[in-house]
């Protein structure tokens, strides 16, 4: 556990956007995977060194957005890393199910085709109506 000395001490040193913002990036701590990017706001990210559990923040929304409130699809942190600018966080993560909304492992399962077209490349896994009640 971090005591507040240590934590707000943390958190001063991250470099927040104009907006107060850090992009974080999830993997998987166990395969590599690049599951997701998200943004984190001085409170997620005291939140998700205190609880262990990730938390961004939703700039749609305008809040918190502890993953997996609503789907029960939660990362588990165990360990994270600020880049050299300070600007950008990985998150090394234990996945509970899918990280992806459209009900993929990861976020970013979309390669370009000779076409020109994004498509997918991976297989959804869960119904997103399963997830959220809708489709995504």
């Amino acid at each position: 556990m971090i005591d507040m000395p240590a934590l707000n001490q943390l958190l001063d040193a991250v470099q927040f956007d104009a907006n107060g913002l850090i992009s974080a990036v999830a993997q998987d701590a166990h395969t590599g995977e690049i599951l997701m990017l998200a943004w984190m706001n001085r409170a997620a990210l005291s939140e998700t060194l205190s609880s262990g559990q990730a938390v961004y923040y939703s700039r749609s929304r305008h809040t918190l957005w502890r993953k997996g409130e609503s789907s029960g699809q939660q990362q588990r942190c165990l360990s994270m890393r600020l880049d050299c600018d300070r600007d950008a966080i990985v998150l090394q993560v234990e996945q509970t199910g899918v990280a992806c909304h459209t009900g993929r492992r990861s976020c970013f399962s979309w390669a370009p085709d000779t076409s020109g077209q994004w498509v997918a490349v991976a297989d959804v896994l869960i119904d997103p109506s399963t997830l959220y009640g809708q489709s995504s």
